[in-house]
């Protein structure tokens, strides 16, 4: 069975390999079984991400940069992406839509630490973040009969209870990151309407309504709202990274006509219109329109989008959107920053730093859309 991208981190805080043995991750040095203290204690960086496992089942796993497991919690169903909480040392693994759990897990031993459900009528949109200080957990939501999107709230030391709930605006809110000032949530509202009963058809693409909203995540009080332009409106916006000049790239699945070349890249700055990115005939076809990952460089500097469809992986300039760097990579979703380059995973079991010569490295897991570098 092979994992299909066609739906497409929060980011969290990136800590390096010693402060997370000498901090939150001290149980590493306890906690892990002797393989996966050996991987990591050679890990230069750390990862998560849904997995596929070879016996058919679901889960997720935490490994190091030279593809090396270094443990997996199992899930009911396929997930999506990954959030982590630097000050508990906790990681949270959300459903893919339209599915209903998020599972609280040890990064460490993979023990499962609590399993949420989202409430009756609702389901997870697959991503989440924690407040900076850990004591919120907040989860993208589908209201599905009311065709309403939402950010849920979560009480970490109440055991995770849903104290709240924001509006975001908008439909298909797929995934928010929490902005570096730590008081703004940005979120991605693909604008497709969806309901269980239909499964993932898609029920208003004629009247798609795409945004970036940008609120406050103690009120949750609109700041902003931007739309694409209207001959636009089929563009869903799912996926964002944040570089180092605070604006949030953003990257889009078209819903049009195949034969149609809409730019697919672009970011958005809170009080200012969406900029839209132009790449050459020959890069823009490569991505079939479709992206399924961003991310962004450590230094904020450089720009990762991939194409499952297209099985591309663009690297750009975010100073000036311009293209640096074209690979193929089969299936290829999954991105996360990694030393000076990127890290790039596949629906195949692939995983290859970019940026280097390394041949990709094989695993027995197929890795599903997303990576979160912890």
């Amino acid at each position: 069975m092979r994992l299909f991208h066609r739906d497409t981190p929060a980011k969290s805080a990136l800590i390096d390999r010693r402060s997370f043995l000498i901090g939150a991750g001290a149980a590493f040095a306890t906690g892990l079984s002797p393989r996966g203290a050996e991987a990591f204690e050679r890990a230069e960086g750390l990862f998560g991400a849904s997995c596929l496992k070879r016996d058919g089942s679901f889960g997720c796993a935490i490994f190091t940069d030279r593809g090396e497991i270094v443990s997996t919690v199992s899930l009911p169903d396929r997930g999506h992406d990954v959030a982590f909480d630097p000050t508990s040392g906790r990681a949270v693994v959300f459903a893919r839509r339209p599915r209903t759990f998020a599972v609280v897990f040890d990064p460490t031993s993979g023990e499962t630490v609590k399993t949420l459900t989202s409430p009756e009528g609702r389901h997870y949109f697959g991503h989440g973040f924690f407040s900076p200080d850990g004591r919120l957990l907040y989860a993208t939501e589908h209201d599905y009969d009311a065709a309403k999107g939402l950010v849920a709230v979560y009480d970490v030391a109440a055991g995770y209870r849903r104290i709240g709930e924001f509006d975001a605006h908008g439909m298909d809110t797929h995934e928010a990151l929490l902005m570096p000032d730590g008081e703004t949530i940005v979120i991605a509202n693909g604008g497709i309407e969806t309901h269980p009963d239909y499964g993932r058809q898609m029920l208003n693409i004629p009247t798609m309504e795409p945004s970036i909203v940008f609120i406050d995540r103690r009120t949750g009080d609109l700041i902003d709202k931007q739309l694409l332009p209207q001959h636009l409106h089929k563009l869903s916006l799912h996926h964002m990274a944040i570089d180092a000049k605070k604006r949030v790239w953003f990257g889009g699945q078209y819903q049009g006509a195949a034969s149609d070349s809409p730019p697919l890249v672009g970011f958005a700055e809170a009080g200012r219109p969406l900029t839209l990115n132009e790449f050459r005939p020959a890069d823009l076809a490569s991505l079939s329109n479709y992206i399924g990952s961003v991310a962004v460089s450590r230094d904020g500097e450089r720009i990762a989008v991939s194409s499952p469809v297209g099985g591309t992986v663009m690297i750009l300039d975010a100073a000036t959107g311009r293209k640096l760097q074209r690979l193929r990579l089969t299936d290829g979703c999954g991105l996360a920053p990694d030393d000076d380059g990127f890290l790039a995973t596949s629906g195949r079991g692939a995983m290859l730093r970019l940026e280097e010569d390394d041949r990709p490295t094989t695993s027995d897991l197929e890795w599903d859309n997303h990576i979160l570098a912890l």
